[in-house]
């Protein structure tokens, strides 16, 4: 299963711009959080979680949450995409993979989803 997502970077950062905190609260954790150096980043986020609820084809719902979508950085600092026991259960999910790319005041995410087979 792959999803996408683009956004326009000054739109979230006029959001964040707008509400601080309580923006960065409805949709990233605290761990999360301490990734966002800018709004660039942010904006990438944003995407991430957005192109990881297309991915499973229910978009940001009760069926998944942003909270149930986890954004994780590696020591080159590459975003990696992980779910809650939740979300892994109920799409019966192996694997995930995500890439995210910023250019021309875009920010753009692709995530792909394995699933086990059964």
């Amino acid at each position: 299963m792959i999803g996408c997502d683009i956004v326009v970077c000054s739109r979230i950062e006029k959001i964040y711009e707008r509400h601080k905190t309580l923006f960065l609260d409805k949709f990233l954790s605290k761990q999360e959080q301490n990734y966002i150096k800018n709004t660039n980043t942010l904006a990438g986020f944003w995407a991430i979680k957005e192109a990881a609820s297309k991915a499973l084809g229910v978009g940001i719902s009760k069926e998944c949450s942003f909270f149930d979508i986890i954004i994780s950085k590696d020591d080159k600092n590459a975003p990696h995409i992980s779910f809650s026991q939740k979300v892994m259960q109920e799409f019966n999910i192996k694997s995930a993979s995500v890439s995210v790319a910023h250019d021309g005041g875009f920010a753009i995410a692709v995530v792909a989803i394995e699933t086990k087979q059964g």
